[in-house]
């Protein structure tokens, strides 16, 4: 395979690049006409338009990505994350027209995308799981109550197809229980063209940890550890890191070693990652979800390890990649990722749209990492996710992280429109954060504290 075709767009298509030109194999970008002239198109060997704004008429339309692929000559495809990464209909499409699907077998995106089936699966596996409910029709709500009852109040809604904090919606008592339901159902047929939803226990004080994991698709798999998820804004990620501090050594090796037996089972192919919620007060872990793609925070998990997971993906397809033995996998120091995002924490978090007329980041480095889709000048549009970059630390020890990713975040310059670099430094050094202790809702909690 001497030619791929990444159909997707910003810092993350920026970074299959990358990893491509490492292999010596061609990158053909694709672009919607608002990302005419962006970073990944320019960066990339060549470039092909397929549509206007917004992504629906544009990234999300899989025929045309199909068609750019075969009209450019590519022989395979990377969906990178979001837009149709986790398309088991458009992986299928991919390999129907002779190309390479760069990812998981769309049997396992099938499986995983359904998160009722997911559950299943998990359990089938031995991972624990959740209290929760079938699923339900927004036409066919009957009976939901007595499910609520059943898992117990609070709880959350889910969108059966949803993920990445999206279609979720928690629910405290059986009054606002039916609204919320039909809502969120609502939202779940317009977002992933799936209306069905389910009802799952919510844990008080959470940690979202997740284990990387990357499959040989024979049944072999190993794990690169764990990363902490926690510090999110509504049920988004704004901060990750490995290792998870806090963790007994027993509960993060039967986190992963769970993970690998769900992979094992699912005969798994490729990256992926096994998200769990971990209750803080009992430090018991449940099955979340299982994402079928390479994830945003993947550079965390590189910092720790020294690897390239995008080229073991592209490696894998290529069958020049052999399977790993677990023991080989060594993670040292400490690595953090914070997310970037044109947005106004003041504002709820609103985007913030409009030109780069200064864009300064921290200088990478050995220790310091900078995964972007923008320069200066560059403009931020209304059309896509405002995440302007990712800002990615390694130290030997965790204090050193955070010292060095306070550094780097003070040394961010960004004119023109309003930012989260701020936010994010006062979220890594607040005293919560320091000591290790942030779950789910430190944000929520300590929002006022965290504005400057």
């Amino acid at each position: 395979m001497k030619k791929i075709l990444i159909a997707n767009r910003g810092e993350i298509a920026c970074r299959v690049i990358e990893s491509c030109r490492r292999l010596g194999i061609a990158a053909v970008a694709v672009h919607s006409e608002a990302d005419a002239g962006a970073r990944h198109v320019t960066l990339a060997d060549e470039a092909v338009p397929i549509g206007p704004p917004p992504a629906r008429e544009s990234y999300l339309v899989g025929a045309r990505l199909v068609e750019a692929a075969i009209a450019s000559g590519a022989e395979g495809i990377h969906p990178g994350y979001g837009f149709l990464s986790e398309n088991a209909a458009f992986a299928r499409a991919v390999e129907a027209a002779g190309l390479v699907w760069i990812g998981p077998d769309p049997r396992s995106i099938e499986n995983m995308g359904d998160k009722e089936r997911a559950r299943e699966i998990a359990s089938t596996a031995g991972v624990p799981v959740l209290p929760g409910s079938p699923r339900f029709d927004a036409e066919t709500l009957d009976g939901i109550e007595d499910a609520a009852a059943e898992v117990g109040y609070p709880l959350l809604v889910k969108a059966s197809a949803g993920g990445g904090g999206i279609g979720m919606r928690k629910v405290d008592d059986e009054a606002s229980l039916r609204k919320v339901a039909e809502a969120t159902a609502s939202m779940a047929g317009k977002a992933f063209g799936n209306p069905a939803i389910y009802l799952e226990r919510f844990v008080e004080r959470a940690r979202h940890i997740e284990i990387q994991v990357f499959g040989f698709g024979d049944g072999q798999a190993v794990h690169l550890h764990e990363r902490d998820c926690s510090v999110q804004r509504r049920f988004q990620k704004v901060i990750e890191e490995s290792p998870a501090p806090g963790l007994s050594e027993s509960l993060r090796d039967d986190m992963a070693e769970a993970a690998v037996a769900l992979c094992r089972h699912e005969r798994y192919h490729g990256a992926g990652t096994v998200e769990y919620v971990v209750d803080a007060e009992r430090m018991d872990y449940f099955f979340l979800e299982m994402n079928c793609r390479i994830q945003v925070e993947h550079p965390v998990t590189e910092m720790m390890t020294g690897t390239d997971l995008v080229a073991w993906q592209i490696e894998l397809v290529r069958g020049n990649l052999t399977p790993i033995e677990q023991g080989n996998v060594i993670a040292s120091g400490h690595a953090i990722e914070c997310r970037l995002y044109a947005e106004n924490p003041a504002r709820h978090f609103m985007p913030s749209p409009g030109r780069l007329v200064r864009f300064r980041l921290p200088e990478p480095g050995p220790d310091v990492r900078i995964d972007t889709g923008f320069r200066e000048g560059d403009e931020v549009t209304f059309h896509y996710d405002p995440l302007l970059a990712k800002i990615i630390v390694r130290g030997d020890d965790r204090d050193a992280a955070i010292d060095r990713m306070r550094e780097a975040l003070d040394s961010v310059e960004v004119g023109g429109i309003a930012t989260n670099a701020g936010y994010l430094a006062a979220c890594v050094t607040h005293p919560e954060f320091r000591a290790g202790d942030a779950a789910t809702d430190f944000i929520a909690r300590n929002h006022n504290a965290l504005l400057v």
